[in-house]
């Protein structure tokens, strides 16, 4: 399904104004003229600003006939459907099982699981999903400081 832009850009802009509403609960660093909302608040007016572009677009194809929605044409192949449909559903694992699993562990088997759904041998499979779910951890926690969630690696971690 392919939706009109004008519909692409409504749908960001308005994400992209909750986002920007929910940084103001974010607390203030004292003796900082910044925050942890600045990133966020950035990300947000470029995202409005795209978002707005895409609706300028969508209408103009819009009064050029074009359809609001139309089915693209990978969803008549089934192997791209079940592609879509096994990235939300690991996603959605991800969300539900990612606090008492932890993240090293649901990052290595969804890689290891988008890996081997793509025909990639299982060796290669399973060392590049070791070493992308490690510097994937390193640089979000170490890094940037990202409070990812341990699990069952809590003891150890």
């Amino acid at each position: 399904m392919r939706a009109n832009d004008a519909v692409s850009g409504l749908v960001l802009i308005l994400l992209a104004a909750a986002m920007i509403a929910f940084t103001s609960t974010f607390p203030d660093f004292p003796g900082q003229h910044y925050g942890p909302a600045l990133f966020p608040r950035i990300l947000g007016g470029v995202v409005i600003a795209c978002g707005g572009l895409l609706l300028w677009r969508g209408v103009a194809a819009r009064r050029a006939g074009a359809a609001l929605v139309e089915m693209a044409p990978w969803t008549r192949e089934p192997w791209r459907v079940g592609s879509f449909v096994l990235m939300l559903g690991l996603l959605v694992v991800y969300i539900l099982f990612a606090e008492t699993v932890g993240f090293i562990p649901m990052a290595f088997v969804t890689a290891l699981a988008l890996f081997m759904w793509f025909g990639v041998r299982p060796l290669t499979a399973v060392g590049t999903s070791v070493v992308a779910t490690l510097v994937i951890y390193w640089f979000f926690a170490t890094l940037l400081r990202v409070p990812l969630p341990r699990g069952w690696l809590d003891p150890i971690l």
